[in-house]
């Protein structure tokens, strides 16, 4: 029942809201959020109980909607004048690609979810969701906290996708949902990037990193990207070490874990080897890609996988458009020049990095409800198969629909109607594919720098926070906490969390870390309500910062979906 009713109702729904986003702002939100939302009142009735079938739900739509996000790759090889292969051979491809990172992002989830134990942001709005919705006694606690959030987060998106001077704010009510859920010390450090990178662009145009008149980030993003890199080696080779010491010194093994936890990991990894040699075949002998190219996209999405995840676990955006720019820079390092064959390859990193994202957000809201992970699992994979069809149905519907899409924004500038189609993610796709062909020696030195930078920040992070004195120092007075919150959130920032400055523009980043610090205020006051025993003993995750944020996240989502719906169907009923 609840597989049919997300096949049938929520998944396309949560598909057209991702479609339509991706292809007018050109980013998307989740359709964890919104499937989590509109699944409960599926699975209320059977009680507190009721989460884990509304987290089977969320699974399976969110996956759906992901991959419907993906019509941007049929767009981009309009753009190009690129022949589109049948429909039946697209849908073949995006299948085991979506398959394969959504086994990778399972394999990664013990290391991002159980022992990093990222926030995941929307994540933990959809737990909280759930479990307020199923639960009639949370209900009535969290009821004015989570609706309220969900009406203004409908109104500013709303607002935000019909008025251009609301959009030109930059405002996002799902940026500033997850900055309230994260706080000051992991949104303040995209802020401080984001400035940094704004004082310093003149310096990069000098230098011809960027032309005059590009922001930071059309640059930035290939540092943070690089950044993140950095700090996941020195955290991926400290796994590697304490593993390997493990295996030396044959520790007892661990205690079991609990039911819900487990997961075969010799089938684990045969899924994804499977799925990757799929991804080989279907490439290679369908789409007549090469071999090499298809085997070094597969190789750089095990890498990608993850560090698009731990991006996503601490700022709710996971890089995607960037993990794709960067394996095109790479192919045109190693030599290649063709555009159509580089955007066929770099799809593998596009959808495996989105449905490996997925995965591991979804097992972070998993974990928080004591979900059963093999059950999340098999739905999450019923998803990706519905949206593997409905990627490619829906890109060919808004095409038709818009004939705008169609249009090169390359070639053709200011035509009336591009306003509302800015097709953002297609633009940079398009754009790093036509550069394919000339030898931009700066982007991989951008890249080494966001590497070096990365590395040698997470060292002196990781070593400063291992000395005895100091940690006794941070966790004493005032002074000590101010010192240790500076040194986290603007000396010596995680790349994980910096990172996002240089993803998105300077306004969004300003909304991202006021949510931070109304959520810091706010928590601080509450920790006093706390001691003086007048709070409304909601449980400890359950905050009124992280209900607010996850009501906004979910009223943006239904401003994607009402404003997607209305206008397609305004459109074919016309005839158009």
């Amino acid at each position: 029942m609840l597989a049919l009713v997300t096949l049938v109702i929520l998944g396309p729904l949560g598909g057209i809201s991702a479609s339509f986003m991706n292809f007018s702002v050109g980013f998307f939100v989740g359709g964890q959020v919104l499937a989590g939302l509109l699944g409960s009142v599926v699975t209320f009735p059977y009680g507190p109980e009721g989460k884990h079938g509304g987290n089977y739900i969320q699974s399976m739509a969110g996956s759906t909607a992901s991959m419907c996000a993906m019509g941007v790759l049929v767009q981009a090889m309009v753009w190009l004048g690129l022949p589109q292969p049948p429909a039946w051979q697209l849908f073949a491809y995006f299948l085991c690609i979506g398959m394969f990172g959504a086994g990778l992002g399972m394999l990664y989830t013990p290391l991002v979810v159980d022992r990093m134990q990222l926030a995941f942001p929307s994540g933990f709005a959809v737990a909280n969701i759930l479990r307020a919705l199923t639960d009639k006694d949370l209900l009535k606690r969290s009821i004015a906290k989570l609706g309220g959030g969900t009406v203004v987060g409908y109104a500013v998106g709303v607002a935000s996708l019909r008025y251009a001077a609301v959009a030109a704010t930059g405002i996002s009510a799902s940026t500033f949902g997850a900055g309230l859920i994260v706080g000051l010390r992991i949104a303040l450090p995209a802020l401080v990037v984001a400035l940094i990178g704004h004082e310093i662009q003149p310096t990069l145009v000098a230098h011809h990193w960027l032309a005059p008149g590009d922001p930071y980030r059309k640059i930035g993003f290939i540092i943070g990207l690089g950044g993140i890199l950095g700090a996941a080696i020195l955290d991926i080779s400290s796994i590697l070490i304490q593993a390997a010491r493990t295996l030396r010194e044959k520790r007892p093994a661990a205690a079991d874990a609990p039911d819900w936890k487990r997961v075969n990991r010799l089938r684990l990894l045969l899924w994804i080897f499977f799925w990757a040699a799929g991804v080989l075949v279907m490439g290679h002998a369908l789409l007549h890609q090469p071999l090499a190219y298809l085997a070094a996209a597969l190789a750089l999405s095990v890498l990608f996988v993850l560090v698009n995840g731990i991006s996503l676990g601490i700022s709710d955006w996971n890089p995607i458009s960037s993990a794709f720019v960067i394996t095109v820079i790479l192919f045109a390092a190693l030599g290649l020049h063709d555009a159509g064959t580089a955007l066929m390859c770099a799809a593998v990193l596009l959808i495996a990095c989105s449905q490996g994202g997925d995965m591991q957000q979804d097992r972070s809201t998993g974990w928080r409800l004591g979900t059963n992970r093999v059950i999340q699992f098999r739905f999450q994979m019923i998803g990706v198969a519905l949206g593997a069809a409905l990627a490619i149905v829906l890109a060919k519907v808004f095409l038709a629909a818009y004939p705008i899409l169609k249009v090169d924004q390359f070639v053709h500038h200011g035509m009336p109607g591009m306003e509302h189609w800015q097709s953002a993610m297609t633009y940079k796709f398009v754009g790093a594919l036509r550069g394919i062909t000339t030898s931009q020696p700066h982007l991989i030195q951008a890249l080494k720098l966001g590497i070096g930078l990365g590395l040698a920040i997470e060292v002196l992070r990781k070593s400063l926070k291992r000395v005895p004195g100091y940690r006794a120092f941070a966790s004493e007075g005032l002074g000590g906490r101010v010192a240790d919150f500076l040194i986290d959130a603007v000396f010596l920032p995680s790349p994980y969390a910096s990172a996002f400055g240089s993803f998105v523009e300077l306004p969004a980043v300003m909304w991202w870390t006021a949510g931070g610090a109304i959520s810091s205020f706010y928590a601080g006051l509450e920790a006093r309500h706390r001691a003086s025993g007048t709070t409304d003993d909601l449980p400890s995750d359950m905050s009124s910062s992280s209900l607010v944020g996850g009501g906004l996240i979910a009223g943006d989502s239904l401003a994607a979906l009402s404003m997607g719906v209305i206008g397609l169907l305004s459109t074919l009923s016309a005839g158009h």
